[in-house]
C-alpha cells in the first residue's frame, strides 16, 4: 500500500497505468483485487457488473507507482448503453501503458483487441485467468499462444494465483522511456542554481502551488541544484540578491514578456508549461506547431484543449487569455472551440490549429495519444506555453 505523508502522494498522472481488457465476465475485476489486495472492484457472477472504468492507485514493489484500471467487458453489445460502455473501454486505452488482455481460448474478439492495442502500441500481457476452473490449462495455454504468438500468463484471482508472474511480466513489458523522462532534462545539474518566477494569481489558491511548480521544485531539490523562488513583481530584487545570474530561470508563461526584459543574458528562459510539453507530449512537435499561428486567418478553427475541469476562473489562461491574444492578432471572428478533461474530438480534419495545456493531470501516453491523432490526421498541435512564447516573439530564445 502507498504510504501517504500529510495528505500528499504520488499524482496519478506520474504513475504506470495498467488496465485490463477482456469480455464479460472474464474474471478482470476479480483480477484487480487480487492484484492490488483490496476489494477495489465489484464483483459478481452477473456479466456487466463493471459498467465504468474503475482505477486504483498503489506502490507495488518493484514496480513503483502503479494505477490499475478495471474496464467494461468489449463484448457489451446490449443496446445503446452497451455500446456506450465499449466506447469508454476504447478510451480508455488513450492512457493506457501497459494492457493485461484477459482471455478465456484463443476466440477472434481477444485476437481483434489485440490487433488494436498494438496497433497503438501498447505492450500486452495476455492472461489465462480462471486457471481453476480448466482441467487441462497448459494445453489451453498452448492453443492461446498459438493463436496470438504471446504465451498468457496463468493465474487465479479465486486462488490468487499467478499474481507474482503477472508483476514479472509487467517489469519486462515497462515502455523503454518510462520513468526516465526528468521535467528539466538536461537544461541543469547539480549545484546549478534556478530561479522560479511564480505568479501567485486566482489558478494558485492562498497557501497553495499548482502541481506543475511543486512537481518542479520536487525535482530540482532531488537534482542537488539551489532554488530560489519569486513573484514576478520581486524579480529584480531577487536578480539583485543572488551572487551570480541563475543557469535557468522558469517562469509562468503568462509574464514571458517582462521576465525576458530582465533576465541576465547569460541566463537560459524557460516556463512550466514548456517543460510539462517535453516532459508530456512532443515538444519539437508543439515548437513546430506553433508556426501554424501565423498562418491562421479569420475563417480558420482552432481548439483549445485542457486537461483539467475546473470551473472557468477570471483571466483563465486557456479560456480567456489565449482566445484574447488569439484574437487580438488574428481578428475577432477567429473561431475557438474549448474542451476539457477527456472530451477530445476524435475527428480534428475541421480544425487548423489545437493548443494543448501542459497536461499536468495526464500521463505522458495519453497526452502523446493525443499528438498521434492530431498528426494522423495532419493537424498542427502546439501547447500553452509554445503560444504564448510565439505570440509574444521570443519562442527562439526560449530552452526545452
Amino acid at each position: 500500500m502507498e504510504k501517504e505523508i500529510s495528505g500528499f502522494r504520488t499524482p496519478n498522472a506520474n504513475r504506470l497505468h495498467i488496465a485490463l481488457f477482456g469480455r464479460r465476465n472474464s474474471g478482470k475485476s476479480s483480477l484487480v483485487n487480487a492484484l492490488t489486495g483490496q476489494d477495489t472492484a465489484l464483483v459478481s457472477s452477473i456479466p456487466g457488473t463493471t459498467t465504468d472504468p474503475v482505477m486504483k492507485a498503489m506502490e507495488v514493489h518493484p514496480l513503483g507507482p502503479c494505477l490499475f484500471i478495471d474496464t467494461p467487458g468489449f463484448d457489451d453489445d446490449e443496446g445503446e448503453l452497451g455500446g456506450m460502455r465499449v466506447e469508454r473501454t476504447l478510451k480508455m486505452m488513450e492512457r493506457t501503458d501497459i494492457a493485461l488482455l484477459l482471455c478465456e481460448d484463443g476466440g477472434e474478439q481477444e485476437k481483434e483487441w489485440l490487433r488494436i492495442l498494438a496497433a497503438r502500441d501498447i505492450p500486452v500481457i495476455p492472461v489465462l485467468n480462471k486457471a481453476d476452473l480448466h482441467t487441462d490449462v497448459e494445453s489451453l495455454a498452448g492453443q492461446i499462444e498459438k493463436e496470438y504468438g504471446l504465451a498468457p500468463v496463468i493465474a487465479s484471482a479465486k486462488e490468487g494465483t499467478g499474481i507474482r508472474e503477472i508483476f514479472r511480466a509487467i517489469l519486462e513489458k515497462l515502455p523503454p522511456d518510462f520513468g526516465t523522462q526528468t521535467i528539466t532534462g538536461s537544461l541543469v545539474s547539480e549545484g546549478d542554481v534556478v530561479l522560479l518566477v511564480m505568479p501567485q494569481d486566482i489558478q494558485a489558491p492562498k497557501g497553495r502551488l499548482i502541481l506543475p511548480q511543486v512537481q518542479t521544485i520536487r525535482e530540482l531539490l532531488d537534482k542537488k541544484c539551489l532554488v530560489m523562488s519569486c513573484t514576478a513583481d520581486k524579480l529584480k530584487e531577487t536578480l539583485k540578491a543572488l551572487a551570480y545570474p541563475p543557469k535557468l530561470i522558469i517562469t509562468d508563461s503568462q509574464v514571458f514578456p517582462a521576465v525576458y526584459r530582465q533576465k541576465p543574458a547569460e541566463s537560459l528562459l524557460t516556463s512550466f508549461s514548456i517543460l510539462f510539453a517535453a516532459y508530456k507530449g512532443d515538444i519539437d512537435f508543439f515548437v513546430e506547431g506553433a508556426s501554424a499561428i501565423g498562418r491562421l486567418t479569420e475563417q480558420s478553427r482552432v481548439l483549445i484543449a485542457e486537461a483539467c475541469t475546473h470551473a472557468p476562473l477570471t483571466e483563465d489562461i486557456g479560456r480567456v487569455k489565449i482566445p484574447r491574444l488569439l484574437r487580438q492578432r488574428i481578428g475577432e471572428n477567429l473561431q475557438i472551440d474549448m474542451v476539457s478533461g477527456s472530451d477530445f474530438p476524435q475527428d480534428l480534419s475541421g480544425y487548423h490549429l489545437i493548443i494543448h495545456c501542459g497536461a499536468c493531470m495526464f500521463n505522458r501516453k495519453y497526452v502523446l495519444s493525443r499528438v498521434a491523432s492530431a498528426r494522423m490526421q495532419g493537424v498542427p498541435m502546439t501547447n500553452y506555453g509554445v503560444t504564448l512564447a510565439y505570440l509574444t516573439g521570443i519562442l527562439d530564445k526560449i530552452s526545452y
